[in-house]
C-alpha cells in the first residue's frame, strides 16, 4: 500500500481542485509558485492573492442574477463588502473595483469612507449600510456623511433611542434613509435566546407607527435587516427565521410604502477543507424563492435584496506559510511539529474559537505521512493546532531527524500552509501591535495582476521589528 501524503489526499478528496494543485512536487495556490515565494521571502510569511476578491464578488453577483432570472424576481441585488472582515486599503479598494457597496460597523469606518472618496475610489452614489450599536462619535459621522450628500447612506437602527440621535444632527434637505435590524432568535445551542443586536420583532411595527410614520419628509424606513450568527445554512432554523423576517417585511410594507429592501447580512461559508461541499446556487435560489413567495402571498412588492459578505469576499484570498523548525516526540502517541511562529498571534481564531483552516504541506508530498500536533513557539500551552475541519487529527509528511530528534540541517524543511485565512485574523490579533510573547508579525506579500494579466508581487510589510515593539512598550 502506498502510504505517501500525496496518496492520502488523492484517496480522501478530489484533487487537484480549484485553487490547489501540485507542480514539480510543490503545492501551487491559485497558480502561484509558493516555493519561489518562500525562497525569496522566507518564513513565516503571509500571502494575499488579490484577484480572488473579484472572483468571489462576481461569483455571488452571477448566482443572484441566475436566481432572479429563474424566479422572475422583480427587485434588485446589491452586494456590500463587510469592512470589519479586513479594513486594509488594498482589500477594500480591490473590492470596490468590482462595483460593490460597503457595510460599516464603527465610527472609524466612516473615516475610511471619506478617505476613499478623497482618493476618488467611490462617489456619493455608493450604498453605505451602517450597522452596530452606535455611540455619538459614530452617529455624528453618519449624519455628516448624509449632510455632505451621500444619498444612499442607510443607518440601520440597533435600538429605539438611536433614531433620536439622527433627528438632532441631520440637516434636512431631503428625507434620509433608515433601516431596522431585527433581533433574531438564536439557535437552540446558543447561550442566549435572542440576539443582542437589533429591535425585538414584536416591537418593530409599533415603533414604526409611533416614531417613523408621518415623518416621511424627514426620514423614511427603507430596509429591514436580518442576520443569524450561525450563517446561511440549509436547516430548519435558518429558513424559519428568514420566513419570520419576510412576514414582517410584508406587514410593514402594507403600511410603509417607502420600505423597499431586505438585507440578509452575511454568513456564506468558505472552503476550510478540501472536502468542503456547499451548494451556493441552491441556497441563493431558495432565498430568492422564499422572498418572492412570501410577497406574492401577501400581495406586496418584492424588495431589493442586500447582502453583506465579509469572509466570503476576502477569506479565500490569504495564506499563512510556516516552516517546521523542530520535532518533539513527547510520548508514544503524540508527535509535535514546531513551527517558526505562533498560532495565537497569527491565526488567533484557531486559539480563541477553535476555527479550522485549510491546512496543506507545500512540499514533501511523496514522503510517508503521520499524525502530528502543530505547536507554536510561544511558552503558552494553548499555542497548538491539532485537528482539521473534516477530521479530528492532523496528518503531515514525515520528516527525518537524527538520533537526538533534531532536524537534519542539510535537508529542505517541511513547509506548511494555512489557506483561506484572510478574514478577521489581522483585526483580532492586532496588526502591527504587541503580540503574545513578543512574537513578531510575519512579512506580508501582496500578489495582484497587472494591466496585462501578469501576476506581480510586492511587499506590504516587513517582519515586525523589536524596535517597533519596544517603542510601543515605552522603552524607546
Amino acid at each position: 500500500m502506498n502510504n505517501t501524503y500525496a496518496s492520502l489526499v488523492e484517496q480522501t478528496f478530489n484533487f487537484p481542485q480549484e485553487g490547489f494543485n501540485l507542480k514539480d512536487e510543490y503545492l501551487q495556490y491559485n497558480d502561484v509558485n509558493l516555493k519561489a515565494l518562500i525562497d525569496k521571502h522566507g518564513t513565516p510569511l503571509k500571502v494575499t492573492y488579490l484577484p480572488k476578491i473579484g472572483m468571489q464578488i462576481n461569483k455571488a453577483k452571477k448566482m443572484f442574477a441566475n436566481a432572479f432570472k429563474k424566479h422572475k424576481y422583480e427587485g434588485e441585488y446589491h452586494y456590500c463588502y463587510c469592512t470589519k472582515s479586513s479594513h486594509f486599503s488594498f482589500i477594500v479598494e480591490e473590492a470596490l473595483k468590482h462595483n460593490c457597496h460597503l457595510e460599516t460597523s464603527y465610527a472609524y469606518d466612516i473615516d475610511i469612507v471619506n478617505s476613499l472618496y478623497k482618493k476618488r475610489k467611490i462617489n456619493k452614489d455608493i450604498h453605505i449600510v451602517c450597522n452596530g450599536f452606535k455611540q455619538k462619535n459614530y452617529t455624528s459621522r453618519i449624519s455628516k456623511l448624509i449632510n455632505d450628500g451621500f444619498k444612499n447612506v442607510i443607518p440601520v437602527l440597533d435600538n429605539k433611542e438611536e433614531l433620536n440621535m439622527y433627528k438632532r444632527s441631520i440637516r434636512i434637505n431631503e428625507p434620509f434613509k433608515l433601516g431596522i435590524r431585527i433581533a433574531a432568535e438564536e439557535e437552540p445551542t446558543f447561550p442566549f435566546y435572542t440576539s443582542r443586536l437589533g429591535l425585538k420583532a414584536k416591537d418593530i411595527l409599533e415603533f414604526y407607527v409611533d416614531e417613523i410614520e408621518g415623518n416621511e419628509d424627514k426620514f423614511q424606513l427603507k430596509m429591514l435587516h436580518i442576520f443569524l450568527n450561525k450563517g446561511i445554512k440549509d436547516d430548519i432554523y435558518y429558513w424559519s427565521e428568514l420566513q419570520k423576517s419576510i412576514a414582517l417585511y410584508c406587514q410593514l410594507k402594507k403600511i410603509c410604502p417607502e420600505l423597499d429592501s431586505i438585507n440578509i447580512g452575511g454568513g456564506f461559508p468558505i472552503k476550510h477543507s478540501l472536502g468542503f461541499n456547499y451548494d451556493y446556487q441552491f441556497m441563493i435560489n431558495e432565498i430568492v424563492r422564499n422572498i418572492k413567495t412570501g410577497c406574492k402571498k401577501a400581495k406586496v412588492q418584492m424588495p431589493n435584496i442586500y447582502t453583506e459578505f465579509g469572509s466570503f469576499t476576502v477569506g479565500e484570498s490569504m495564506a499563512h506559510i510556516y516552516s517546521v523548525i523542530g520535532k518533539k516526540v513527547q510520548n508514544d502517541r503524540e508527535t509535535w511539529y514546531m513551527i517558526d511562529s505562533s498560532f495565537i498571534t497569527t491565526l488567533p481564531d484557531t486559539w480563541g474559537i477553535g476555527e479550522k483552516f485549510l491546512m496543506l504541506p507545500i512540499n514533501k508530498w511523496e514522503n510517508e505521512y503521520q499524525r502530528v500536533v502543530l505547536g507554536g513557539i510561544t511558552c503558552d500551552g494553548h499555542d497548538y493546532y491539532d485537528s482539521e475541519e473534516h477530521i479530528n487529527e492532523v496528518f503531515l509528511p514525515k520528516i527525518k531527524t537524527n538520533k537526538e530528534e533534531r532536524l537534519e540541517t542539510n535537508k529542505e524543511p517541511l513547509y506548511v500552509g494555512f489557506f483561506h485565512t484572510g478574514a478577521y485574523q489581522d483585526q483580532i490579533s492586532g496588526y502591527g501591535g504587541i503580540k503574545h510573547c513578543l512574537i513578531p508579525s510575519p512579512k506580508h506579500v501582496i500578489i495582484e495582476k497587472d494591466k496585462n494579466g501578469k501576476l506581480v508581487e510586492w511587499v506590504y510589510a516587513k517582519q515586525q521589528s523589536s524596535q517597533s515593539m519596544l517603542k510601543i512598550l515605552g522603552y524607546k
